[in-house]
């Protein structure tokens, strides 16, 4: 989006009824979460609304944080409250599904302008829940393949590839199984749906059925003796580390931990990433609005600031390395060439519109990991 369609986008949000009130946010995830809207996102609304403060306050990190904001719905809905006490929420994927279905969101991402510029699956079905419309993603966190090219000229492009390169390269593929963080989680997802027999589709979207789990012996096999020939590391922070040492060549990352550890100096500069056919999982953070918000109005005017092309540039992109929740191909003309370039040159837009691929449903994703546990450790 060109700065004067910038303007315009901001001069229509100024135009919704900017009454005094005050805005209340709470927000699952780290206390980054609750800085990025006291410190940046807040004060950008208040300019467009004078005389409304923007508050946030967070809940605790990981699923816990999310869980809180659902108690807290649930509560004021038992209680029969006509107005909460929340205005928006930025929830856990995992979070949307079950809150859509017990009626406690609002149906909005229609009713404002960003929503349109939304094309990722994860926006739609959230673990196998239907929630369009009900959210809007602040961002993607992404796995994907660091490798480093001096030692890899030409990355495995596939699974298949994958396998291999490793197979010819013992022990210089790394990964943490499915303990000590999710990028080895991750990847073992991405490996049942590259091998698998079952419908991967399925495995993403639902519905659950038992049979399904019995067709993953020869994909949890050929992972056994892929496992056996890489190196155990010992978290996402262990595969990076090691990563950096060269102790192994490549393994599974979250890409914003990556390019943190790139601008901190702990990565050498050289490394690249790959995200391999036929993909790996990522996962959202959504922007949800309850469905009686005291300002709803306010509310939605909030997330499609907090969803345009510039602020997910500058606030999302460049401050916290995170993929951007609406299309990438709208961001860029709001990015300067080298950022772009290290977000979205080794992985294009293309890349994550094709390849980035949500978590299995709640009981394939447990499914899998019992059997990752009996199969291959």
């Amino acid at each position: 989006m060109k700065k004067t369609a910038f303007a315009a986008f901001a001069l229509a949000l100024a135009s919704v009824p900017a009454t005094a009130a005050e805005l209340t946010v709470i927000t699952a995830g780290d206390q980054n979460m609750v800085d990025y809207v006291n410190e940046y996102l807040g004060p950008l609304f208040e300019e467009l609304h004078p005389g409304t403060k923007v508050r946030a306050v967070g809940t605790g990190p990981g699923d816990a944080g999310s869980q809180k904001i659902l108690e807290r719905f649930e509560a004021q809905a038992k209680a029969g409250v006509q107005t909460w006490d929340t205005d928006v929420a930025v929830v856990h994927e995992k979070f949307a599904g079950p809150m859509v279905k017990e009626g406690y969101l609002a149906n909005y991402r229609g009713s404002i302008e960003t929503g349109a510029l939304v094309t990722r699956a994860n926006a739609r079905m959230a673990l196998g829940t239907e929630v369009d419309g009900y959210v809007m993603p602040m961002f993607n966190s992404q796995t994907a393949i660091a490798y480093n090219p001096a030692l890899v000229p030409n990355p495995p492009r596939s699974y298949e590839d994958l396998r291999a390169w490793a197979a010819a390269n013992p022990k210089q593929f790394g990964y943490n199984g499915i303990k000590g963080g999710a990028s080895g989680v991750s990847f073992v997802m991405g490996w049942i749906y590259a091998f698998g027999d079952g419908d991967a589709d399925k495995l993403m979207n639902g519905p659950f059925e038992e049979a399904e789990t019995k067709k993953w012996d020869a994909a949890l096999a050929s992972l056994k003796d892929f496992t056996a020939n890489a190196t155990l590391t010992p978290g996402n922070a262990g595969t990076l580390d090691m990563l950096a040492r060269g102790e192994i060549a490549m393994g599974p990352v979250w890409v914003d931990m990556f390019y943190s550890w790139k601008a901190n100096g702990q990565l050498p500069p050289e490394l690249k990433l790959i995200l391999p056919a036929p993909g790996m999982p990522g996962q959202p953070m959504h922007y949800v609005i309850p469905a009686k918000a005291p300002n709803k109005e306010l509310a939605e005017a909030f997330v499609a600031l907090a969803t345009s092309p510039k602020v997910q540039a500058k606030g999302i992109v460049e401050k916290f390395n995170w993929y951007p929740g609406i299309d990438a191909a709208h961001v860029q003309a709001e990015l300067d060439p080298a950022t772009w370039d290290k977000l979205f040159v080794e992985i294009t837009p293309e890349d994550l519109a094709t390849k980035g691929k949500p978590f299995p449903v709640a009981p394939y994703n447990s499914a899998i990991l019992e059997a990752y546990e009996r199969t291959v450790n």
